[in-house]
């Protein structure tokens, strides 16, 4: 896990330098620049893989071919036992993509099976490429002849004020643009099969995601914070790992900590748990908001909890499983449930491809925050596309619509009754902070401000007071109007 950035075209090696300054956090552990005309590629460096040997950039065997990356081939080891006539210089996932790039050009993102922003380069020709869903970040930007690109928003603000988002799923070949690479399945493919076929096989294919995200040279854990989905991912880690470290963090008396200890203790991992409180919010904010370069309230609300129990992870790991993805494979958003049955695949895929503005977004800027790689097994390529293909009635079941209902069955003999039965809740809710920056919000602005702000702002639609409160702390951190059109925002509110 790291922070790449660079420019086509200039060779700047002073800026990308900067730019790799503000991912620090994304990687503390080593920084290496290579530069050429035209060309200059950065990475900061959090050590997961082949701690010792991994530097970046890495130099291809024949000297004329360079990668920088960031997150994790998972199917590394296979795609290395294919290759040949290639010397390795390290043991790293990522010099497995630089060899793909060099063996087979553009078909090697959709040979990779993991979570990457990956920008490789052979012979003057340079390929940039994003997982299939945009789990790991990455920004760009076209100016002047030039195109730069960066991790994160506030590194590429250092070369320019017009950011965009890389889109998930697509490679962008200089000279050549954009393509994609990935996409959802439009419709259900399999309305035929039984539930029990359908238990067994997301138990096999969630199994085998977790399997691949226990990859690490380093000490590893989960977020466990007592809900059907990181319970489950817990569940399957703690199967196939000798000793596993889960955490969670809340509000005194939140539910989230009471069922994380029930969980912990029904599967015997080693728990940790931290108490944070109002006060915390507030002096926390400002930081949490700056890492996780967004105004949307709801998605603030959540990062919250994630920071403190990003924090307190990073004390005993270096990597940590995480749940995002079921809810929206499985249909677990309350909301969901008033949608027509016909229009609710439809649904599925929106969110889940707006996941990388959203819930990805946050999951991977507050684990990173603090030098913590996150895992999200749920969002494994062939999970999703299997998920997907599963008709409407195995998610929302039954008079009562129960939510994820067939992930609810497949693993209801690996938790306890008491967890595979609790009603789903934002994390916010369970973290027992729903209502913190709503209350401080109505401390800090009148009702006059609220109107007189609300509409100065009129692009932005702030619709409560809380909002406006997030929106104040976000502009002293990003000033800039253009950002506005990379800020995803949370439409059921």
């Amino acid at each position: 896990m790291c922070g790449i950035a660079g420019i086509i075209g200039d060779n700047d090696t002073p800026l990308v330098s900067k730019m790799l300054t503000a991912l620090r956090h994304r990687g503390p552990d080593d920084m290496g620049i290579y530069a050429d005309d035209g060309l200059t590629l950065g990475q900061t460096r959090l050590s997961i893989i082949d701690v010792a040997g991994g530097h970046q950039p890495i130099k291809g065997d024949m000297g004329n071919s360079f990668i920088v990356a960031n997150g994790e081939i998972y199917n590394y080891r296979a795609l290395a036992a294919g290759l040949s006539g290639h010397r390795f210089s390290t043991r790293t996932d990522s010099e497995v993509a630089l060899h793909l790039y060099e063996d087979f050009g553009e078909q090697m993102p959709m040979m990779l099976d993991g979570m990457f922003a990956i920008a490789v380069c052979k012979d003057g020709q340079t390929l940039l490429a994003r997982d299939p869903l945009g789990i790991k970040p990455l920004y760009y930007s076209e100016k002047d002849g030039n195109f730069y690109f960066a991790s994160e928003i506030k590194a590429l603000l250092l070369a320019t004020d017009d950011v965009n988002m890389f889109p998930p799923g697509t490679m962008y070949v200089h000279g050549k643009g954009f393509r994609r690479f990935w996409t959802l399945p439009k419709s259900p493919s399999r309305e035929d099969v039984s539930p029990e076929t359908c238990a067994s096989t997301i138990r096999v294919l969630l199994r085998q995601a977790v399997e691949k995200r226990l990859m690490a040279d380093v000490p590893l854990g989960t977020l466990l914070s007592g809900g059907l989905d990181s319970t489950v991912v817990t569940a399957l880690a703690q199967r196939s790992t000798e000793k596993l470290h889960t955490f969670v963090t809340g509000m005194e008396g939140s539910s989230d900590i009471e069922y994380s200890l029930q969980a912990a203790e029904y599967l015997g991992t080693e728990h940790h748990e931290a108490v944070f409180t109002a006060d915390d919010v507030i002096r926390h904010l400002p930081r949490v908001i700056q890492h996780l370069e967004s105004c949307d309230a709801a998605l603030v609300r959540s990062a919250l909890p994630t920071y403190f129990v990003s924090q307190l992870a990073r004390r005993y790991v270096k990597v940590v499983l995480m749940g995002e993805g079921a809810d929206e494979l499985f249909a677990g958003y309350q909301y969901l449930k008033e949608i027509p049955t016909q229009a609710l695949h439809s649904e599925l895929v929106r969110i889940t491809w707006e996941l990388c503005y959203l819930n990805l977004q946050r999951a991977d800027r507050m684990t990173m925050a603090h030098s913590l790689e996150g895992r999200v097994p749920f969002l494994d390529a062939r999970l999703v596309r299997y998920a997907l293909s599963l008709p409407s009635f195995l998610k929302l079941h039954g008079d009562e619509k129960t939510e994820k209902w067939i992930l609810r069955k497949a693993f209801k003999d690996y938790i306890p009754d008491i967890i595979l039965n609790r009603p789903k809740m934002k994390f916010a809710e369970g973290a027992g902070m729903a209502t913190v920056l709503n209350r401080i919000a109505e401390k800090e602005i009148t009702d006059a401000e609220f109107e007189r702000e609300a509409e100065k702002n009129k692009n932005v639609a702030l619709r409560t007071k809380e909002e406006l409160y997030i929106f104040r702390l976000f502009r002293e951190s990003f000033p800039q109007d253009s950002l506005l059109k990379v800020i995803g925002r949370t439409q059921v509110y």
